[in-house]
């Protein structure tokens, strides 16, 4: 039966995690497998793997074939490494001592660049948050300019107009015209009614009492010649 070491995928859409197992090439992706190896979670950086170091050594040397991305991934984690000095051990080119020296020693350095890669990405996950903030700080120093400049441009006017209309009373205050009344006190004008007190010309109704052709009931009076007639009868 041909083995191959290959990933099976799980976890949510957009956001995959592999597991590694060990399988019969005929089986389906998502198919049995015979062993689970470890895990892949490329969604982080630097991605997360985890894997059995010793069964995935096995297993290569049992001839099982992995997939080029299941290939990469022991090869990142030295499984490629491990084999290869055992192999080495097996061909008597050196002891298992030396084997497991040089592995130690290839471990070390690339623990080293794994722990280099991760502080890279911090310092640049740190750099661009920093970045943004600051961006988001001159934004809002500028919004914030603006908007106490257009505060200062609506005030100014109102100041400036306020004082003109509070001395405007200085007007009012010139009471002169209302003490003015002194022209009010002239009414001579009025106090001229010594044309209406002419009613000497009303007064002169001397007219009416001549009342004297009135008084000429005289010729009433005349009965005398009425009562003379009488006698001369």
């Amino acid at each position: 039966m041909a083995t191959r070491i290959r990933l099976q995928r799980h976890g949510k859409k957009g956001k995959p995690i592999y597991h590694l197992v060990v399988a019969d090439q005929r089986s389906p992706r998502n198919g049995k497998f015979i062993q689970k190896l470890g895990i892949y979670n490329p969604n982080v950086n630097p991605a997360i793997i985890d894997i059995n170091f010793d069964q995935s050594v096995d297993w290569l040397m049992k001839g099982a074939q992995p997939s080029d991305t299941a290939k990469a991934i022991l090869s990142y984690k030295g499984v490629y490494m491990k084999k290869h000095l055992l192999m080495g051990v097996a061909k008597g080119a050196f002891n298992e001592e030396e084997a497991e020296k040089r592995f130690n020693d290839w471990m070390s350095s690339k623990e080293q660049k794994i722990t280099d890669q991760k502080s890279n990405v911090d310092k640049a996950s740190a750099d661009a948050h920093k970045s943004k903030i600051d961006a988001e700080k001159l934004v809002n120093s500028d919004r914030a300019k603006s908007i106490a400049e257009k505060l200062n441009a609506a005030v100014a006017p109102a100041a400036e107009e306020a004082p003109a209309a509070e001395e405007a009373p200085a007007a009012e205050e010139t009471p002169a015209a209302e003490e003015a009344p002194a022209a009010e006190e002239t009414p001579a004008a009025e106090e001229t009614p010594a044309a209406e007190e002419t009613p000497a010309a009303e007064e002169t109704p001397a007219a009416e009492e001549t009342p004297a052709a009135e008084e000429a009931p005289a010729a009433e009076e005349a009965p005398a010649a009425e009562e003379k007639s009488k006698e001369d009868k």
